[in-house]
């Protein structure tokens, strides 16, 4: 008989198609211009907000192609899956660095197709097409920090 693996709790539930939008906004970022995935987020139903540490503000172009390759991703219907592994197994490219100090032996990846890997205990859909679209409301730089503001709209 398998057996569930034990995990710390999560301390909140976020709406699950804005923190799968999240995932796929880092893992822009991430490719995009080689920063970390974002240190402070808010995620919420009506809108969020991600702080990005770069070494300048994007420009409106970039900003409009951020917009344009999330999109992009979310329109290709990717499943999202779940995995659990042993902290000694996880594969080199999944940071954890944002890990509570308390953090389980045990750790849940989230999958986003072949676009997106991270260790995770938020709630997630099941594939992209049920996101929406991802539109881009503000932004704005405040010494090396960008701040993004995102909504989803329902299709």
């Amino acid at each position: 008989m398998k057996q569930e693996p034990i995990l710390n709790d999560h301390n909140k539930q976020e709406y699950p198609p804005m923190h799968t939008a999240e995932h796929i906004l880092n893992q822009t970022m991430v490719r995009m211009f080689g920063c970390p995935r974002s240190r402070n987020a808010h995620i919420e139903r009506k809108k969020s907000k991600c702080d990005y540490q770069l070494n300048s503000m994007p420009t409106e172009q970039q900003v409009a192609e951020i917009e344009a390759r999330v999109n992009e991703v979310i329109n290709r219907h990717l499943d999202v899956s779940v995995e659990f592994v042993d902290r000694s197994n996880v594969p080199p490219e999944v940071d954890l660095s944002k890990l509570p100090d308390d953090a389980s032996e045990t750790l849940r990846l989230v999958r986003i197709g072949d676009y997106d890997l991270c260790a995770c205990a938020g709630t997630h859909v099941r594939n992209t097409a049920e996101i929406g679209s991802f539109k881009i409301i503000s932004h704005d730089w405040n010494n090396g920090t960008w701040r993004l503001r995102f909504k989803l709209i329902e299709q």
